[in-house]
């Protein structure tokens, strides 16, 4: 649950942080018996447990079609990320993967850890896709085929100019939007979203990542993975590995709050698309990401430390964004909060100040306009923390020794 610094400055966080462990012992319960299924949401768990349980709002049709989803497009994104293998066998791959999800005995040994499992064992995911409805089978192999395709342009091709940055975060994010799209609607809870809307929800979330990431990417063995565009990192250093040498601290800041300005850009249609859903499961899964992100993307701006190591929300924060996210309401009050943060550390002086401001005055109107900002939720980064009544901190404390009383064997363990 973190350390105790950190529940003592964020006492609220502790009653989130047991529903979320508690919703993770349930989604582990519900494991399907079938062996194919079980080894996909057992892979689920493994591989993204945020995931895993954002995944639990939908239901059992679209949420088993989302999964197979979402594993077939994490084997596909692990042969493009193995950089041991050679372009001339990774290129084919990707290109044909589409065809490959619909063969029962087909895997490929790449990745590590779990994501090896996940490609050695990969005919367990093919047969639990055999069994979906034909509406979500065609969708997941047109994104597949599509996303493949793109990944494979990109092999060869490096992200020059912020078109192609867009581009990229396209066919491995922006796809994903899309198809999620087409699935939503298959399953007959939604229309069917626009694909502009549906890109910048996926374009928004990858932007995100490969911000918080720069630092993990840089130092990839046996090769950098580079996805930040050189036309924006090139106006502040010649190689865009300079950005983590401290000698270049100032320009890395700078590069940083540039990447961070343009994902912005996004922050509107995703709004737009996330206010058009109907069916309050897929409303929350939608949103609990997008929340996540404007809170990352809070935190890394201006923050040298996305240069030095791991940069992410706290885990409590990250349980109250799960716990609380209801309604179209809680969403403009995260991202007028988040956005609000995020202004309040624009330097004057950063070359992109005035471009920023905008960007995030135009969130905060979007949010203002909704006529809901008096029902929103606060949500508290590490650096806003408020000091914690000695009475509610010994609350929680008794409130941990009840549970603990609970569990099995206690106190002959």
């Amino acid at each position: 649950m973190g350390s105790l610094g950190t529940m003592l400055k964020h006492p609220d966080d502790v009653y989130a942080l047991l529903k979320l462990k508690m919703a993770a012992k349930q989604a582990e319960k519900q494991i399907p018996p079938q062996p194919h299924w079980a080894f996909c949401y057992t892979m689920l768990l493994k591989v993204s447990r945020s995931f895993a349980l954002v995944i639990q709002q939908l239901g059992p049709q679209l949420r088993d079609a989302v999964c197979i989803f979402y594993l077939v497009l994490r084997a596909l994104d692990t042969v493009e990320d193995d950089t041991s293998i050679p372009t001339d066998v990774k290129v084919p791959i990707l290109k044909a993967f589409h065809q490959h999800i619909y063969e029962q005995d087909w895997h490929f040994s790449c990745g590590t850890k779990e994501y090896k499992v996940l490609m050695d064992q990969f005919h367990h995911v093919s047969t639990a896709f055999l069994e979906l409805g034909k509406g979500y089978q065609e969708a997941i192999e047109e994104i597949t085929q599509r996303m493949g395709a793109g990944m494979a342009k990109f092999i060869c091709k490096e992200v020059e100019s912020i078109d192609d940055y867009d581009e990229y975060c396209h066919y491995v994010a922006g796809l994903v939007g899309l198809g999620l799209s087409k699935l939503f609607h298959a399953s007959g809870s939604e229309d069917l979203a626009s694909d502009s809307l549906s890109n910048s929800m996926g374009l928004f979330l990858q932007k995100t990542n490969i911000i918080r990431d720069y630092l993990e990417d840089i130092n990839e063995i046996p090769k950098s993975r580079m996805f930040w565009p050189r036309e924006i990192w090139s106006k502040y250093v010649n190689k865009l590995e300079d950005l983590k040498y401290e000698e270049n601290s100032v320009k890395a800041v700078q590069c940083l709050n540039d990447m961070v300005t343009n994902a912005l850009i996004h922050v509107e249609d995703c709004l737009k698309y996330m206010s058009a859903l109907r069916e309050p499961g897929i409303f929350r899964f939608c949103a609990i990401p997008q929340i996540m992100a404007i809170g990352t993307l809070a935190l890394c701006y201006n923050n040298i430390e996305v240069f030095r190591g791991v940069v992410k929300m706290r885990r409590g924060l990250t349980a109250k964004v799960i716990d609380q996210t209801r309604t179209m309401s809680d969403v403009y009050g995260a991202f007028f909060d988040f956005s609000s943060m995020l202004t309040s550390k624009v330097d004057k002086n950063d070359p992109n100040a005035v471009k920023t401001l905008s960007r995030l005055e135009a969130i905060q109107k979007t949010c203002r306009d909704s006529g809901v900002l008096n029902k929103r939720k606060t949500y508290v980064l590490d650096n806003g923390s408020k000091y914690a009544p000695l009475l509610l901190v010994i609350l929680f404390i008794v409130f941990g020794i009840f549970i603990a009383n609970m569990s099995p064997g206690w106190p002959n363990k």
